[in-house]
């Protein structure tokens, strides 16, 4: 493994066990830090550096690689030449400076969507952690410019929602959800509203695209890489998991069960989960399976989305061909491929530890599986990889491991931490707003106070966001939107520093050969060459002549 618990040169610590991401494998919603995410959404850039500068001298100690992961890939660094210089720039030393990499990429079909970092959210759907802290997460990705993903069930479990003849008719949460993002969002990211089982049922998409149209986009979902079952939340009211139960999910225990009220009643059952359902039980080949997703995308075209796109999890080989070539016959916008390893609000932990193909197995397959199809002369439907993604080497890695069809990063918990520490930063300033803004803290901790006592002391992003939005309308971003975009510049100017030590000043110049294995094994999984094999012939070729 990559991470310890403590990286004394960031000055950095994992509060519980470092996951493979970096990011704790349980990661609190009230944490006081201070993880590699959860400082730099508060210092953003300055975290790229070893501390205390003028006095320390510091060490890598991540130069001998174990075992298949994103890990055991390296970057490659190149000692002359520039590629993907942007117009009106040359090729002399004042112009390829890390600073003028061009980070925005772009994705779609016949229409393209644009992202001006090549990261989107992971799907954030019915988990209560979502919900509170919508406000964060969808105001800070449309002021940044990438996609946001509402999950599945946001209808389904809204108690304000309406569903007439089987039908969503009312939906103030999703409303809210959307309306959020839209109001900051400008010509970059989009908004994607996923659906599982459920959602299609109820009408989701039916309601989306009459009320807007094609200002978002929907997505289908196969499952992710947490868990193989579907969608799970916990409740602690027995009135609740009755309510859940009569919208037709599956809740366990059963809440109607006399037996079950009674354990609930005395304490012994405290809490009951929802489940969703499993998609595609009632195909039996691979035919079928293509002709019902078919079906489904024709569909979703008549009723007027423009725009749609596919999450799958990481499931087998078989799974993983059908999703990328039946995504690319419907000439869907975007595939979002989640490995095993990512992140969830809730699944059963064994089945995550447990199940599917890790995310660089998976995503190498995916590249094969692409260039398959390339080789054949079709269109290859752009991808997205997901599953363990936080730093920003590792958004290099994986756009490298899927050049040139991954056009973006999904991340998920690491994207949502800043809202986290924005909010419990919010509350503990402003007492009045603690409930609003779901609040943990009743006073800074010495980590943040520290650093200051008012909002424009302690986020090194405040006036970059301050810029964009005018100083009127600062007053209804909430801190931690602030965050995000900290966190967000601080992944993008590492990558563009990644970027211009290989001499790649365009997101779509990278390429695998950007890439070497830290050893054998990860050099056959991959197919990415091996560190003293990589131009290893063109080196001996100087030696000779």
């Amino acid at each position: 493994m990559r991470f310890a618990k403590n990286n004394d040169v960031l000055g950095t610590t994992n509060r519980g066990n470092p996951a493979e991401s970096g990011l704790c494998t349980l990661c609190r919603a009230d944490c006081m830090g201070q993880c590699e995410t959860w400082k730099s959404s508060l210092v953003g850039r300055k975290l790229l550096y070893p501390r205390d500068f003028g006095v320390v001298t510091s060490g890598a100690n991540n130069t001998t690689h174990v075992g298949v992961s994103y890990n055991s890939l390296r970057i490659q660094g190149y000692a002359y030449g520039a590629h993907g210089m942007a117009q009106g720039l040359s090729n002399n030393a004042d112009n390829c400076i890390f600073p003028n990499v061009n980070l925005t990429t772009e994705f779609g079909n016949e229409v393209k969507t644009k992202s001006r970092i090549p990261l989107m959210t992971g799907a954030l759907g019915s988990t209560f952690i979502a919900a509170k802290y919508w406000d964060s997460f969808a105001i800070g990705g449309a002021l940044v410019g990438i996609p946001i993903v509402v999950g599945e069930n946001v209808v389904g479990v809204d108690k304000a929602s309406e569903i007439n003849n089987g039908k969503i008719t009312k939906a103030p949460e999703l409303d809210r959800r959307i309306d959020t993002y839209l109001r900051y969002h400008d010509e970059y990211g989009a908004i994607i509203v996923q659906l599982n089982v459920e959602d299609t049922r109820n009408g989701v998409a039916e309601y989306v695209a009459a009320k807007y149209g094609d200002r978002c986009i929907v997505e289908l979902k196969w499952g992710q890489g947490a868990k193989d079952i579907g969608g799970e939340i916990q409740v602690a009211s027995l009135d609740y998991a009755l309510f859940l139960k009569n919208r037709g999910y599956i809740v366990d225990p059963d809440p109607s069960s006399p037996e079950v009220q009674k354990a609930f009643e005395k304490g012994a059952i405290k809490t009951f989960a929802r489940h969703s359902r499993l998609g595609g039980v009632n195909l039996s080949t691979v035919e079928l399976v293509r002709e019902d997703f078919m079906k489904s995308v024709d569909y979703l075209r008549s009723i007027g989305f423009k725009r749609i796109s596919l999450k799958t999890g990481s499931y087998g080989m078989e799974e993983l061909a059908m999703a990328i070539k039946f995504a690319s016959e419907a000439g869907l916008d975007l595939l979002t491929i989640d490995g095993s390893g990512g992140g969830t609000g809730m699944s059963p932990w064994n089945m995550m530890q447990s199940w599917g193909v890790p995310s660089i197995n998976l995503h190498s397959k995916a590249y094969e599986y692409a260039s398959l199809l390339a080789a054949q002369g079709k269109r290859v439907v752009d991808l997205s990889f997901a599953g363990g993604f936080a730093l920003e080497d590792s958004i290099f890695k994986g756009i490298a491991l899927g050049a040139p069809y991954a056009k973006l990063i999904c991340m998920g918990r690491g994207i949502m931490i800043p809202g986290f520490l924005g909010s419990n930063i919010e509350g503990a300033l402003h007492p009045e707003r603690k409930a609003k803004v779901n609040g943990n803290w009743d006073k800074l901790p010495a980590s943040i106070s520290s650093m200051g006592s008012t909002a424009e002391e302690i986020f090194a992003s405040y006036y970059d966001v301050e810029k964009k939005v005018g100083k009127n309308e600062m007053k209804n971003i909430p801190y931690g939107a602030i965050a995000m975009w900290t966190m967000a510049d601080k992944l993008a100017c590492g990558l563009q520093q990644l970027m211009a030590g290989a001499r790649k000043f365009e997101l779509g110049k990278i390429s695998r050969n950007d890439l070497f294995a830290g050893n054998r094994e990860t050099a056959k999984e991959t197919g990415i060459t091996y560190i003293t094999d990589s131009r290893d012939e063109s080196a001996k070729k100087i030696l000779a002549a």
